[in-house]
């Protein structure tokens, strides 16, 4: 009997652990989960420096002409300190000398033979990037479960941080079924297909920061997927396509479970998708998924994502939720839990027209998708759906003024 969508992925959350630490240098640390929290080696700024090109000075010279006693670049020493009627100029990011009050723009003051005048509205402080104020030395300023991006290693590097403790990336190994299917770089038959599912899962893996290798396609006997499996039993996932029907030839999960592989579930209340099994190997887990392009890719954003996001460390590893609308009426066959994928602009969820479980085309037009119990049938025009996302790098192909007034 099929289970719920909601308890398999239960299954999927209490079953799946991270993996080993290790540690890299920052540069190779990009899409890493953290391992541990970081504190702070030292204050940022490390000390009270100037945020502008200009001149520090005293408040109580407002409006008053005061000389220029020195000149300060960054990198120097901060001087010593300067009396009422002195000013110093200093550039920007440059240390602020000893009693400086505030630091005046260069475009705010009016040169003259002897000096500067000074404005009249002079604020204490201003301008002024103190000691700490970004990090403060012995704080947590990085956390374990955090993402590495491009800005985690400018944190890092601010720190003169060379190596990170990382989540070790997990290592996918994925196969699919079937005598019908050939490599895309193979000459094929008119009764054969060229194999889409691998490289999509290969690829969607490598995006969710795993190490992934492919193994070509296994045949449609015992002998040869037990043989794929054993090329792939250091994995931390094998991940295959085809052969969890009921066919003559389905083959894939009776070889598994002579394989000494313990199910945790097999086929789940989904449409598409119905036959997706999820199993354990000894200590790495096993997905099987429909053969059919478009249920194969449904039920890898539903089922796989989470396996995969929750092996790399991360706590993220609920599926998003975006709230949107629906830009068009959209009728479909009730009686099943359901998933539509649909095009979305960032404002209406549209679903895609023709989508069937054999098609290849929807996959690369879909942005996200929705799922609707089986008492439903039909989704109104405007009513606000939940959309769970696929493409989360959205940009828009229509100029909008995205100001707030």
């Amino acid at each position: 009997m099929a289970i719920s969508i909601s308890d398999a992925l239960n299954i999927i959350y209490e079953k799946v652990t991270t993996k080993s630490t290790h540690i890299v240098p920052i540069e190779e640390a990009l899409g890493a989960i953290v391992a541990k929290d970081y504190e702070a080696i030292f204050d940022l700024p490390r000390f009270d420096n100037s945020a502008m090109d200009g001149y520090a000075v005293k408040v109580a010279d407002a409006g008053q002409e005061v000389k220029v006693k020195e000149i300060t670049f960054a990198g120097d020493e901060a001087e010593e300190g300067f009396s009422v009627g002195e000013s110093i100029k200093i550039m920007t990011g440059a240390p602020t000398p000893k009693g400086c009050e505030a630091i005046v723009a260069i475009e705010s003051v009016k040169q003259t033979e002897g000096g500067v005048i000074l404005p009249t509205d002079i604020k204490r402080d201003n301008f002024i990037r103190w000691r700490g104020e970004d990090i403060k030395s012995g704080t947590p300023f990085l956390f374990a479960k955090t993402k590495v991006t491009a800005y985690t290693l400018a944190l890092l590097a601010s720190q003169g941080i060379t190596h990170i403790e990382v989540y070790r990336k997990p290592k996918v190994v994925v196969f699919s079924t079937g005598e019908e299917l050939k490599a895309h770089y193979e000459k094929i038959e008119q009764h054969q297909l060229y194999n889409s599912n691998a490289p999509m899962f290969v690829a969607r893996a490598k995006e969710l920061g795993c190490d992934v290798s492919y193994i070509s396609t296994a045949g449609d006997t015992l002998e040869s997927l037990k043989e794929a499996i054993d090329d792939a039993s250091d994995a931390d996932l094998i991940l295959t396509s085809g052969g969890v029907s009921v066919g003559d030839k389905d083959f894939t999960i009776q070889a598994f479970q002579e394989l000494g592989m313990e199910i945790l579930f097999s086929k789940v209340d989904i449409k598409p998708g119905k036959p997706t099994t999820f199993g354990k190997l000894n200590s790495c887990l096993v997905i099987n998924l429909p053969g059919n392009p478009l249920a194969s890719m449904v039920n890898f954003e539903m089922f796989v994502k989470p396996t995969i996001l929750k092996l790399t460390g991360t706590d993220g590893f609920y599926p998003a939720i975006i709230s949107t609308k629906m830009g068009v009426e959209y009728r479909f066959r009730g009686g099943k839990n359901s998933v539509i994928l649909g095009k979305w602009n960032g404002t209406d969820f549209m679903p895609i027209a023709n989508q069937k479980p054999g098609m290849v085309s929807p996959l690369n037009q879909a942005d996200g998708m929705v799922v609707v119990t089986k008492e439903i049938d039909k989704l109104e025009k405007d009513k606000i759906v939940k959309m769970i996302p696929i493409k989360v790098d959205l940009q828009s192909d229509k100029k909008e003024d995205f100001f707030i007034r």
